[in-house]
């Protein structure tokens, strides 16, 4: 449902909910505007976004693709606000099928801009990982320490050390193969 039918119907709520408290109908009244603050809320976190994270979190893949899905048109549906976050969620779960293709959306989510940091070293961390499958370690390198920057709660930093690792070792498997 578009932002703006949503508006127009919590509006609505809130002059019925007066009305009817305006007549004495005060249960009824408070349950409008209960709806009303529910609409509202929607209005900020679409619910197919929450649905989708929660479903990222329980790892179903398929569920958060789905409710992802229903949203058929982020520029409409969503504040300008959750399009970067959308690209970030739908990155994520393209990333599971084919790392190689999710990188537009990452690329995408941080241009439209991400308010958490650790959400931003998430990203940069992944376009870090499809940048060593590249065998672009100059790129990759650059993500890693953008990513490390980002992540000022530490919350990535095992990933972050385990992806140096994995990079120690992109370069030990060079030497072999020329030194053959």
């Amino acid at each position: 449902m578009p932002n703006l039918v949503r508006l127009i119907i919590g509006f609505a709520f809130v002059g019925a909910a007066a009305a009817l408290m305006f007549f004495g109908f005060w249960g009824w009244g408070s349950l409008l505007i209960f709806l009303s603050i529910l609409i509202f809320v929607t209005y900020f976190y679409n619910e197919n976004m929450l649905i989708a994270q929660w479903h990222l979190r329980k790892d179903n893949m398929p569920k958060a693709e789905q409710a992802l899905g229903r949203i058929k048109n982020y520029e409409k549906e969503l504040n300008r606000v959750q399009h970067g976050y959308y690209n970030l969620l739908i990155g994520l779960i393209e990333s599971r099928k084919a790392p190689m293709k999710s990188e537009k959306y990452f690329k995408a989510a941080l241009s439209l801009g991400l308010h958490m940091d650790h959400n931003v070293a998430l990203a940069k961390l992944s376009l870090a990982g499809i940048a060593m499958g590249k065998r672009n370690k100059r790129e990759a390198t650059m993500y890693l320490a953008e990513a490390k920057k980002a992540d000022k709660n530490k919350l990535l930093a095992d990933q972050i050390k385990q992806m140096k690792d994995q990079m120690g070792m992109m370069d030990k498997q060079q030497q072999v193969r020329y030194s053959r």
